[in-house]
C-alpha cells in the first residue's frame, strides 16, 4: 500500500475514533449550547466572549442576530455581574447562569441603547444573551439547566 493510501487510512481511523468518541455532540462543542426547559431541550449556536475586551464589547453594534444564536460570556468564576445596553441596538433577553450550570436570574426584553444596569443579582458564572422574548417562547426559568462545555470546568 502507497504511503499516501495508509496516511490517509489513518487519518480516517483518527478521525472516525475522535468523531466516534462524541457521544453527545452539543455537550461538546462550544458552539452550541442547550437549554433545558420544562418545554424541552432548545440548542443555539453561540459566540464566546471570553477575553476582557469581547466582554465589554458584547453584541454593540449589530443590528441583528439569528433567532437561534447567542453570545455566551464566561466569566471563569462565579462573581456579581453587571450588564448594560450601551450601543446595542437589539433587544435582548440576559439570562444569569450560576456556577452549576442554571439558570439564576433572566432579565427579559431589555430596552436598546439603555445606560440603565442590569444586575445578576448574586454571582453568576456566565451570562447568556439571546433575542428579546426567547426566553417566554421556551418557557426558560430560573432553576433551568444550561449545557455547554464552561459548565463541565470546575469552578474556580
Amino acid at each position: 500500500m502507497p504511503l499516501a493510501s495508509r496516511l490517509a487510512l489513518v487519518f480516517g481511523l483518527v478521525l472516525a475514533a475522535i468523531v466516534g468518541g462524541c457521544s453527545d455532540e452539543v455537550a461538546s462543542d462550544p458552539g452550541k449550547l442547550t437549554l433545558v426547559t420544562a418545554s424541552g431541550r432548545h440548542v443555539y449556536g453561540v459566540e464566546l466572549a471570553l477575553t476582557p475586551e469581547m466582554q465589554a464589547r458584547g453584541l454593540m453594534y449589530r443590528r441583528e442576530m439569528s433567532a437561534d444564536h447567542g453570545m455566551l460570556f464566561d466569566f471563569r468564576e462565579p462573581k456579581e455581574a453587571h450588564f448594560w445596553m450601551r450601543n446595542t441596538f437589539i433587544p435582548l433577553d440576559i439570562i444569569f447562569i450560576a456556577g452549576n450550570g442554571r439558570v439564576h436570574r433572566i432579565a427579559a426584553d431589555t430596552e436598546p441603547l439603555s445606560d440603565t444596569i442590569v444586575p445578576s443579582e448574586g454571582p453568576v458564572r456566565a451570562v447568556l444573551e439571546l433575542n428579546a422574548g426567547t426566553a417566554a417562547a421556551i418557557g426558560l426559568a430560573p432553576g433551568d439547566r444550561v449545557e455547554h462545555p464552561v459548565f463541565a470546568e470546575p469552578v474556580k
